[in-house]
């Protein structure tokens, strides 16, 4: 190639890029609604007025807390459910398991249970691999 076409093909390319880059806006400062890329910018909308919090009633007498099951009435009219000796309820009712489950040795790997536990553990262990990951 001569010496000519040289500068030719590098005077294309620098035309090619001063049309793709303009100058000197890269350092300007977005003053107006519409920033370099094209975007406008999100304008901060005021909400209504505050939400007042409400303020439930808390039971505080204690023989209405001792013989009344409070808060289980979700209707306007009526009353709460009053509780029964514990002779009148069912006896799997005091077998109930409330606390955390039993560790996954304890458990009979032929129930579901033993299953979602396992399952469970492997979902968080993929997840804590995921963490790992950089990328």
């Amino acid at each position: 190639m001569s010496l000519n076409t040289l500068l030719n093909i590098n005077k294309t390319l620098i035309s090619i890029f001063q049309l793709n880059f303009p100058k000197k806006s890269y350092a300007k400062a977005a003053t107006s609604s519409v920033s370099m890329l094209g975007m406008k910018k999100k304008k901060m909308v005021k909400s209504g007025p505050a939400i007042e919090k409400k303020v439930l009633p808390v039971e505080t007498d204690p023989n209405r807390l001792v013989n009344y099951c409070c808060g289980s009435n979700i209707y306007l009219t009526g009353e709460d459910i009053k509780l029964a000796p514990n002779s009148e309820y069912p006896e799997w009712l005091w077998s109930i398991r409330t606390g955390p489950t039993p560790p996954l040795e304890d458990l009979d790997p032929n129930s579901m249970e033993y299953w979602r536990k396992v399952r469970k553990m492997a979902i968080k262990q993929n997840m804590q691999l995921l963490k790992l990951k950089k990328f």
